[in-house]
């Protein structure tokens, strides 16, 4: 029998007021994630309280990595029937409704992630503290898995912050920062770390009624107002999805608006969700995320503390602004401060933007020193050269570097095109030259490509990828090769777009079928804010020698280069292309999507059978987080598989 002194994962102190203090553990695990057996413990505990009612109960984690990060998805990989979903989403909304149940106060005292699951859990208490700090964030991203947070979620986050607010975060998955948690109501407050015992002591003692969400927010959750919010939430689905490739965002809806939120209310919408090959594709693609984020996860490399970045246009600029706001000291080098300050302009933008907090974000600014004389180079462990793609210029500044470097500093190129074993020669210690290739915009897309040469001891790799996990970015290491894997697979995709084209078929159309398709954006749109100039050159390089599509040179010669220059295969206006009549995929021809999709298919297979990748689930990933390639087919490789 299990007695609160053989619990495996949690551990219940009284304090000498009788204060109980319910910290989660979980054994054998780095982070804290609910599981049968932990939700097992938790209806354990909920006995003993019962049994010896305390004056309040506070839970809290006892893991430095936050305090829930959700529930465990390996066991929703895990299940084969109808039944067993069932029965899993019974677990945590009958255990989550019984602690909202109880005759004392409970608190959730919330430092670092709180998701899925675990918010769940959190808005089952009475209260909630969040630590204010970096990291803290509260989500419900089942969305995101193709599933929907069934313990609890959906009848409780619009009775706390109120049903727009909600649905907007069950929706999309965004997460809610220690001061968005509080200005939402989701938390009661958001207190300084040291502070944080005194306040939980306090607040669930105080005998405040619990939040409670008030205004428009909280009559929406009545009808008939509740009626026409789900109506335009499910406009806006359609709008997104309108092939309907993600079937759990209206299946929230739904639940919320007819169901309480009660998912064992509709045992027919959890068969169709967990059981969906969208929700298994979606588990797929986290998992690959979790892959590329253990790559830059390499034990016995220090992190790095100084960035020098020499480069400060477009791409060297956002990447010395990321690097900063992630917390190291970054000196960014150019010919004078002229070409310098654009980059420190956009970086206030972007730390005004992600931080919100005045205090961090000039803590970030003062964190990006502009360096035209390369002072910052003697200091830095990893200088990143982002200059032009040009290798006598490159190997230029990498003979004026070397003899400056510290001896273990790294030397890394944001080159898209240039093989490393070109950009060696001359150096004196060739090795440390490697290839950290970032996508714009940098502080948007997840995904670099870490470039080695062939016969590589490792240690520089491992290194590259051990930093780009420090910045929150993730790692995928690819052998030197022309285009490496994201624009070899990018640039035949949008060259057999402009094929179309010349055949007759209008740009906004290609598009819009591709974005039914599920592409973040269509091919020509993406060609248009490349450039279509780098798009020609790509083309080129990977094409083996064949002509040009007649619509690219035709612009090219008008010196109509796309975005930068205002037009390409669009007009561009206030950043954004004026599309005209046709998009809309229902005008594609038939099979538009599918032709267009398979140059891009065939180039990533060919990338893993030449080696550039080490095999077809790391380049799926790197198609995903690369390209924005629709995740709720698995990848492309996948994706082509399971349709064969």
């Amino acid at each position: 029998m299990t007695t609160l002194d053989t619990l495996s994962h949690w551990r219940l102190d009284r304090d000498p007021d009788g204060l109980a203090w319910l910290t989660f553990d979980r054994a054998g695990s780095a982070v804290n994630a609910l599981s049968a057996d932990t939700m097992t413990e938790l209806g354990i505990v909920l006995d003993a309280l019962d049994a010896a009612p305390p004056p309040g109960l506070i839970i809290q984690s006892g893991k430095s990595t936050g305090f829930i990060v959700g529930a465990d998805v390996n066991e929703f990989a895990s299940l084969d029937t109808p039944e067993q979903a069932r029965a899993l989403v019974a677990r945590g909304w009958n255990l989550f409704k019984r602690l909202a149940a109880v005759r004392y106060p409970t608190l959730a005292l919330i430092q670092g992630h709180c998701l899925g699951g675990g918010l769940e859990l959190a808005l089952a208490c009475r209260y909630r503290l969040v630590a204010d700090q970096p990291g803290t964030s509260l989500a419900l991203p089942e969305v995101m898995l193709g599933i929907f947070p069934g313990w609890g979620g959906m009848l409780r986050l619009p009775q706390v912050i109120g049903a727009p607010a909600a649905l907007d975060m069950m929706l999309t998955g965004r997460g809610a920062d220690a001061r968005r948690a509080a200005a939402l109501g989701l938390a009661d407050a958001r207190v300084p770390p040291r502070l944080l015992l005194a306040a939980a002591r306090q607040t669930v003692l105080s005998k405040k009624p619990p939040r409670r969400a008030r205004g428009f927010g909280a009559l929406a959750n009545l009808w008939p107002l509740k009626l026409l919010v789900a109506n335009r939430a499910r406009k806006q689905i359609a709008a997104k999805d309108p092939l309907g490739h993600y079937p759990a965002a209206p299946a929230i809806v739904t639940l919320w608006e007819k169901h309480g939120g009660n998912a064992l209310q509709a045992p027919e919408l959890i068969d169709g969700i967990i059981s969906s090959d969208t929700a298994r594709n979606l588990l797929r693609v986290f998992r690959l995320q979790e892959r590329l984020k253990a790559n830059g996860k390499q034990p016995g490399v220090t992190p790095a503390r100084h960035v020098h970045v020499v480069g400060a246009g477009v791409m060297g600029g956002d990447i010395a602004a990321w690097c900063a706001l992630k917390g190291m000291t970054v000196t960014l080098q150019d010919q004078d401060m002229a070409r310098i300050a654009p980059a420190i302009k956009r970086a206030a933008t972007l730390y005004a933007r992600r931080l919100k907090d005045p205090r961090l974000a000039r803590a970030a600014f003062d964190r990006l020193i502009p360096d035209p004389a390369g002072g910052g180079v003697p200091l830095a462990d990893v200088i990143i050269e982002a200059i032009s793609e040009q290798p006598e210029a490159k190997r230029a500044l990498y003979a004026s570097l070397e003899p400056r470097m510290k001896a273990g500093a790294l030397l890394a190129t944001n080159t898209s095109s240039l093989s490393l074993e070109t950009l060696r020669t001359g150096l004196t210690r060739p090795e440390r030259l490697v290839g950290i290739h970032f996508f714009n915009p940098v502080a948007k897309m997840p995904l670099v490509e870490v470039v080695h040469a062939e016969g590589d001891a490792g240690d520089a790799t491992a290194r590259a990828c051990a930093f780009v996990g420090q910045i929150d970015k993730l790692a995928l290491p690819v052998k030197s090769a022309p285009g490496f894997l994201v624009n070899a697979v990018l640039a035949p995709y949008m060259l057999q777009a402009m094929r179309s084209v010349d055949e007759g078929i209008a740009p906004e159309t290609i598009d819009a079928a591709m974005v039914a398709f599920g592409m973040p954006m269509g091919p020509l749109e993406l060609a248009d804010t490349v450039g279509l100039d780098i798009a020609r050159a790509a083309g080129e390089e990977l094409a083996g020698g064949a002509e040009p599509p007649r619509c690219l040179a035709e612009r090219l010669a008008r010196g109509d280069l796309g975005k930068k220059s205002g037009k390409g295969f669009y007009t561009w206006r206030d950043g954004k292309p004026v599309k005209q009549g046709g998009a809309s995929p229902a005008a594609a021809p038939a099979g538009l999507a599918e032709r267009l999709i398979q140059p891009l298919v065939d180039a990533t297979r060919q990338r893993v059978q030449a080696g550039v990748v080490a095999d077809a689930d790391l380049a799926d990933a790197g198609v995903i987080f690369g390209t924005g390639f629709a995740p709720f087919t698995g990848g492309p490789l996948h994706y082509q598989g399971s349709n064969a």
